[in-house]
């Protein structure tokens, strides 16, 4: 199952990134969710949410930071990023179970990301799941909190949406295609 989560991961950010950067990917006032254009910009301009882009570290640091100050600590069992794609992705859950109130935990992770100069765009909130987009320079992060009786998962994904690992995000799609 995990290695369907990645390619589903890997899909998702491959789809946001082609269907984003021309005319036919959106409703055209929808910029604060899309991710860097296919201009080849690794800089980030405003739809990728401005300003230097980070590396997979710095990602990985900063969502670690606002996520145990809020109240989680993060879940070993996890998924782990494919050796492949660790320059491109991060993936960070919390082990939702050891957090007081995982929905207050969250919103305070994704407060303090903004608070950090992550960008919010997109999200939705229905059926006890929400999912917001954060962006800064290239980077697009998912922030997802799920939560029914009895159990609760939030995860945080975070992909480099420039060329490069756009190419490498298609070709891990194409390597799991066949397996």
């Amino acid at each position: 199952m995990r290695k369907a989560m990645w390619v589903a991961a890997a899909a998702g950010a491959v789809l946001l990134v082609a269907g984003c950067g021309g005319e036919g990917g959106g409703s055209g006032k929808d910029k604060g969710g899309s991710s860097a254009s296919s201009s080849g910009s690794t800089t980030g301009g405003s739809e990728a949410g401005g300003g230097d882009s980070p590396d997979a570290a710095t990602v990985k640091k900063e969502i670690d930071t606002a996520a145990t100050a809020a109240g989680f600590t993060e879940d070993p069992s996890g998924d782990a990023v494919p050796a492949e794609l660790k320059t491109c992705m991060v993936s960070w859950t919390a082990d939702a179970e050891k957090a007081a109130d995982p929905k207050k935990s969250y919103d305070a992770t994704v407060t303090a990301l903004t608070g950090g100069g992550w960008k919010e765009g997109r999200g939705t909130d229905q059926a006890g799941s929400t999912i917001k987009t954060l962006n800064k320079g290239t980077w697009s992060l998912k922030a997802s909190n799920h939560g029914a009786a009895g159990f609760a998962i939030v995860m945080f994904i975070g992909t480099d949406n420039t060329p490069q690992c756009e190419a490498l995000f298609k070709a891990d799609l194409e390597k799991n295609k066949k397996s």
